[in-house]
């Protein structure tokens, strides 16, 4: 863990200990994670590249709420990097319409993120899959050795169950650590000829982040009620991740908002108003970058520069970043995701504080749960 104190997020006596520590330990387990992979290398390949190879391959990436958006930040960048279909698709979607979900009867790969693996929608999307379709297979994404999705898949024909280290189980209302885990184990699996150092290289990213957690203060205690997050293909899955890390950790004190940077213009940039502080996550595409940078400059015109941060990782990107991280210059975005999110995270905690929250259990009174609860799931008719 980063030698950074709990004085310097003001997290000493205000119910945020679970919920700091695991933001903080994110470079420790993002190493034993991609560790973990590399001592079950050929387990994987085994089961992957049979698949893989097959061209006819529908890939669908699942899972709820912030498991849903892994699946959002990667699905852009596999699709890519593998030149094969890849859907995000939520599980509370597949559970609700699975007929919609599946309609193409095609070889699908289910690939499940889930923190705990206890919500009932996790385990009812991987039995209406194998229900809507002749040909499923299922890669399991999971924290939680003991939960339920882990436990049915893990000797199951057709399945195969990768672990993250136990510390990403997340004790804390909001996953962080389980996200970011989860995220960079896909993308070391899924997407071809990785480099070797990649999880090394992010974890000295986040470790820069984390060393200056500090300077969200000034952002924090300047009184916004509304934060905007905007980003573009694998980074508008981020922004929309880093939303509802704002307003799950504030309890919905302070308003968020995501979009892509194309889409903001068409009716979203209505929600600008005093009060705002927009945050833009700039691509390591240099096409792409160009809208990144194109609204960035559109809203410091019109909410002050001051009230705009801009996150970037390329050093010729020709664009005044407030906050640069060094070293990830031409990373894909969906592995920059990940130390960029860390900054929404110490945001979404420092604003948190700054209100007096509890981080660790935002909603004492229980309207929102660590896992879901009270959804029924009704069986499908065959």
């Amino acid at each position: 863990m980063t030698g950074v104190s709990t004085a310097a997020i003001g997290t000493e006596d205000l119910g945020s200990l679970a919920t700091y520590r695991e933001v903080m330990q994110q470079p420790a387990v993002w190493r034993e994670a991609a560790g973990l992979l590399a001592g079950r290398a050929d387990e994987v390949a085994k089961f992957l590249d049979p698949l893989l190879a097959r061209p006819d391959l529908r890939i669908v990436l699942t899972g709820a709420g912030t498991s849903a958006f892994a699946g959002e930040i990667l699905a852009p960048a596999l699709s890519r990097a593998l030149r094969r279909r890849v859907d995000a698709v939520a599980t509370t979607d597949i559970v609700s319409n699975p007929r919609e979900m599946f309609a193409e009867d095609v070889p699908t790969l289910l690939v499940s993120f889930a923190r705990s693996g206890e919500s009932p929608e996790s385990v009812a999307a991987t039995q209406l899959a194998t229900q809507c379709l002749q040909s499923v297979h299922q890669l399991v994404i999971t924290c939680n050795a003991d939960g339920r999705l882990a436990r049915e898949h893990q000797q199951a024909a057709g399945s195969l169950v990768l672990l993250m280290p136990s510390a990403t189980n997340d004790r804390g209302f909001a996953m962080t650590s389980s996200f970011t885990s989860m995220v960079l184990t896909a993308w070391l699996a899924l997407a071809p000829a990785q480099d070797a150092a990649l999880a090394e290289r992010l974890a000295a990213a986040a470790e820069q982040v984390l060393a200056k957690a500090d300077e969200l203060a000034r952002l924090t205690a300047n009184g916004y009620d509304r934060v905007v997050y905007l980003g573009s293909g694998p980074l508008g899955g981020l922004a929309r991740e880093s939303a509802l890390k704002l307003l799950e950790l504030t309890a919905g004190a302070v308003v968020s908002y995501y979009d892509t940077a194309l889409g903001f213009r068409h009716g979203p940039k209505a929600v600008l108003k005093e009060g705002t502080l927009a945050v833009v996550y700039l691509s390591n595409d240099s096409y792409t970058r160009q809208y990144d940078l194109d609204i960035a400059e559109e809203l410091r015109a019109a909410i002050g520069a001051e009230n705009v941060l801009v996150i970037g990782a390329c050093s010729s990107n020709g664009g005044p970043e407030t906050w640069r991280i060094d070293g990830l210059t031409e990373v894909d975005d969906a592995a920059l995701a990940l130390p960029f999110v860390v900054i929404a995270q110490l945001l979404a905690l420092r604003f948190s504080i700054q209100l007096g929250r509890t981080p660790d259990n935002p909603f004492p009174d229980g309207e929102v749960n660590r896992v879901v609860q009270g959804v029924t799931i009704h069986p499908l008719p065959r």
